[in-house]
């Protein structure tokens, strides 16, 4: 009976792991858009008009002179021509009509699937809240952008950058939950609550780690030292905890914000090792077991990344590695999502 079940909701399952794919890449433009200082080049919200790039030569003057009114513009870029203009553009446009694209392929699947009765009602609830996290998701990119429209700002916040990021992750993360729970039945999930305790945790400190990595990217702090294993050739490099409090030091010093990061990284290391050492036991058929290693492997390379990024940081920061580097950081999370699901079984399962 659960079988067949699960074949009914295959069309759903197979629709939510399209969005999580989506939402993954919507993530990365939006790193992207931040990295190349591209967030504040459209300075207005057009739900509809705004899906279209400006169509002649006039649009695009008139949409450089609405961007040379903000301080960005004056402090930062001034020099800019209207083709420099029109390459940071296209990332926030992109960003944003990438978004469009989600609306809709979440939107008239989701109208599909209720009249042919693919939905039933354990999925509803689920569902709204999925699309209230989108729309959210959505309001906080705009208060984000907005935040940074004026005379003072040169880039939006950092620590707003980090809420918009982390909702998004929460977003994605809550979407593979969802698509998991209509694609795996019950049977395949373990009873493992010591195992679960440990993933809970590294999931509380990979959010800690992916804050700082926002942060980072926010801060522009790979400038901070460009150096490994050393930090500007010190283990603990001058001028951390100096900037005035201990909130404003861990949130806005960047040399104690990359500090923050590496050390995070490697604490990361020892519960990985513990939790894919806790594994070695499960049943060999189970889906846990078959992708215990996962999680070590992304976190190796998540590290391995990190490490090209800084050394390769000198006049600008490689988008290439910056960005490998966000993917994995996502799989790593989401890896981590997944087997907190398979472990969760109820007892007697």
């Amino acid at each position: 009976m659960e079988k067949s079940l699960f074949k009914n909701h295959r069309p759903v399952a197979i629709w939510l792991y399209i969005g999580v794919g989506m939402i993954m890449i919507q993530v990365l433009i939006g790193g992207l858009t931040r990295l190349t200082g591209s967030g504040l080049s459209i300075t207005e919200w057009q739900p509809i008009l705004g899906a279209f790039p400006p169509m002649n030569e006039q649009a695009w003057q008139e949409a450089f002179d609405r961007y040379k009114q903000i301080a960005q513009f004056k402090h930062l870029n001034s020099h800019f021509s209207l083709s420099d203009f029109k390459l940071i553009y296209f990332w926030e446009w992109f960003h944003r009509d990438w978004a469009r694209l989600m609306g809709l392929v979440f939107f008239f699947p989701f109208i599909y699937f209720l009249i042919k009765k693919k939905i039933d009602r354990s999925m509803v609830n689920p569902m709204i809240i999925l699309f209230l996290l989108g729309g959210l998701q959505g309001a906080i990119g705009w208060i984000m952008v907005q935040s940074g429209l004026n005379a003072e700002n040169l880039y939006v916040s950092h620590i707003r950058l980090a809420v918009h990021f982390i909702s998004a992750l929460a977003l994605l993360a809550y979407t593979l939950w969802f698509a998991m729970k209509v694609s795996i039945s019950s049977d395949q999930i373990l009873h493992v609550p010591n195992l679960k305790k440990l993933n809970i945790w590294l999931l509380v400190l990979i959010t800690l780690q992916l804050i700082y990595g926002a942060f980072m990217a926010g801060l522009h702090a790979a400038f901070a030292a460009v150096t490994w294993p050393d930090m500007n050739g010190q283990w603990i490099p001058d001028g951390m905890l100096m900037q005035g409090g201990f909130w404003d030091d861990i949130t806005h010093n960047l040399i104690t914000v990359h500090f923050i990061h590496r050390a995070l990284a490697y604490l990361i290391c020892i519960p990985v090792i513990i939790w894919t050492i806790k594994t070695k036991n499960l049943p060999v058929n189970s889906l846990l077991r078959k992708f215990r290693l996962l999680p070590l492997v992304l976190l190796l390379v998540q590290i391995l990344l990190g490490i090209l990024t800084v050394i390769n940081t000198r006049g600008e920061i490689p988008l290439i590695y910056a960005i490998l580097h966000q993917f994995v950081g996502m799989l790593f999370l989401l890896a981590f999502v997944g087997t907190l699901f398979l472990s969760g079984g109820r007892q007697g399962k």
